[in-house]
């Protein structure tokens, strides 16, 4: 992913109100981000609890999406991040929201999917693995690559019915 600015992130954002980009908190180690490593730019907001963000680039065009993390925890002992397919402990994966862009979001519709709960997914999939007897190397290309299409698949499911230009919809109200 290319390095981006405070700015351009800001104005990725299609499931945002102007009043919410303008105060979303950036992660504390942003102008350290290594973008090098990064298939999407994701993280936890560090002021308000339970929402995070996602940006990644579709059709090259950056496309921002607001999440909200849902509160409560699972009985469950382990749980699947849908984005990187990591196995993680229950706790460590949880169900985020996203409210649509459009028309379709101010009328209250959204999208969800469980995803790793601190938004590490590009760490994750590129973790040193052991490898399996009939495993190979080039597994862990595979799960990157997978992470980046099931995160776009994601954004693209906030966009339904509008098109990745389409940040200007929300400021229009």
């Amino acid at each position: 992913m290319r390095a981006l600015t405070d700015t351009e992130v800001r104005d990725s954002f299609v499931n945002a109100t102007p009043d919410e980009r303008r105060v979303l908190a950036m992660p504390v180690d942003f102008l350290l981000t290594d973008w090098d490593h990064l298939d999407f730019f994701a993280w936890r907001d560090p002021q308000t609890r339970g929402r995070g963000y996602i940006v990644a680039e579709r059709d090259g065009e950056l496309v921002g999406v607001t999440l909200r993390a849902a509160e409560g925890s699972s009985r469950a002992h382990s749980g699947l991040c849908n984005l990187c397919h990591t196995m993680q402990p229950a706790d460590q994966v949880a169900l985020f929201t996203a409210r649509k862009a459009g028309r379709a979001g101010e009328a209250g519709d959204s999208v969800g999917t469980y995803m790793c709960a601190d938004l590490s997914c590009h760490e994750n999939v590129r973790l040193a693995m052991p490898l399996a007897p009939l495993e190979m190397r080039a597994s862990v290309d595979r799960k990157i690559d997978g992470t980046r299409r099931r995160t776009e698949a994601f954004v693209d499911r906030v966009l339904e019915g509008t098109r990745v230009g389409a940040a200007s919809s929300t400021d229009a109200s």
